[in-house]
């Protein structure tokens, strides 16, 4: 796979204030490929069992045109894999069959492949703490519809489901992939609801107690103003009662991260701040947060503005205050870039997962950064 160092110095002259590069980051490409459009890694999910990681996205047909995404929307996409066992630094491409959403569906506009299963009710008790668990939630449509998930047992490479997502009496669900296991039987999962006008949303959590029979709204992380949205959650369990959530808002013209907290487990969430400093570019971009292993929050985000790059930012007060933007990267030739999603090693390095591209006219891939966050000063 082809690796490229950046360069600290170039970077560093593109830096402006309140911004630091990462030293040393290492970018592979996970998957390219001539006249595909890959993208969307925060839709799909991040799995990490020790070094061996697996990232999800989409692959459909490169098409210029005057949207945001660079794909053809009249042609039908495939759900793919990237598979790492050296922690990132080298991948494989796998397709399992047991996972192809069912037929008809449109993600992102685009119709998918034929063959896939219609979901159903889960009837049997999910074990969340396998030790090769993995689970993965997905639309239906961009907009407004039903929402499945799949459960795998051995890192991905069977898939069981799909199993319906409630829609707790909402026009639709717009689920991706954002969950913290709980327990055994006991999972709390973060989605997107449609809002009445049928476009998303807002994000509310949901748990289940039983292995995924049943599920319960639990609460309100997030709800929009009159002219935006909620959306594309990334959440972490800090103790037995404290969860914090990054979410994609949009108010009028504005993109922006924030950080929500609720300290009675997913009942009630109150907004602690923003994580980017006012916008994340035109049509903003979802945030992958992690917790380092010295305690500290990371949140990982594309920035689709000029320098079109990879960001992150972090806090050493639970998220009530961060730091400097750290650019991981801002060689992007066009803002359809981003969706990240962030795994810690053992060894305590970053490997963010995002797509990307080199110009506005070439393929989009799916690349990753091999990062550190620069110690605590």
């Amino acid at each position: 796979m082809k690796t490229v160092l950046i360069g600290f110095a170039s970077t560093l002259a593109l830096l402006h204030a309140g911004e630091q590069a990462v030293a040393n980051a290492k970018n592979v490409v996970v998957y390219k490929t001539a006249g595909r459009y890959a993208g969307w890694p925060a839709n799909h999910g991040i799995w990490a069992w020790g070094n061996e990681i697996v990232v999800g996205f989409e692959s459909g047909k490169f098409k210029v045109n005057r949207s945001i995404h660079a794909i053809d929307y009249s042609q039908k996409e495939e759900h793919l894999l990237g598979r790492s066992k050296d922690g990132g630094e080298t991948w494989t491409i796998e397709k399992p069959l047991s996972l192809l959403p069912p037929p008809g569906g449109r993600m992102a506009g685009v119709p998918t492949e034929d063959g896939g299963k219609e979901a159903v009710d889960n009837k049997t008790a999910i074990d969340f703490t396998h030790k090769d668990f993995a689970l993965t939630a997905r639309m239906m449509d961009k907009d407004i519809g039903p929402s499945r998930f799949y459960y795998s047992y051995d890192r991905g490479k069977n898939w069981n489901g799909p199993f319906n997502i409630p829609t707790f009496g909402t026009k639709g669900i717009m689920a991706r992939t954002d969950y913290i296991v709980d327990g055994q039987r006991s999972m709390t999962m973060f989605i997107t609801a449609a809002l009445n006008n049928g476009k998303e949303g807002e994000v509310f959590c949901i748990r289940t107690t039983d292995g995924g029979v049943t599920w319960n709204k639990i609460g309100v992380a997030s709800t929009p103003g009159e002219k935006g949205f909620s959306i594309m959650p990334s959440s972490l369990r800090l103790s037995a009662k404290t969860i914090v959530s990054a979410i994609r808002r949009k108010e009028g013209n504005e993109n922006f991260i924030e950080f929500a907290r609720s300290d009675d487990d997913g009942a009630t969430w109150k907004t602690v701040s923003r994580i980017t400093p006012h916008i994340t570019g035109n049509s903003g971009n979802p945030a992958s947060l992690v917790r380092l292993k010295d305690g500290r929050l990371c949140a990982v985000y594309g920035h689709r503005a000029v320098p079109y790059s990879i960001r992150a930012r972090v806090s050493d007060d639970e998220g009530k205050t961060w730091g400097d933007e750290l650019i991981l990267r801002q060689d992007g030739g066009d803002r359809d870039l981003g969706y990240t999603r962030t795994v810690v090693r053992p060894d305590g390095k970053l490997v963010s997962a995002y797509y990307f591209n080199d110009s506005g006219d070439s393929e989009r891939y799916i690349g990753a950064t091999v990062w550190e966050v620069p110690a605590k000063r």
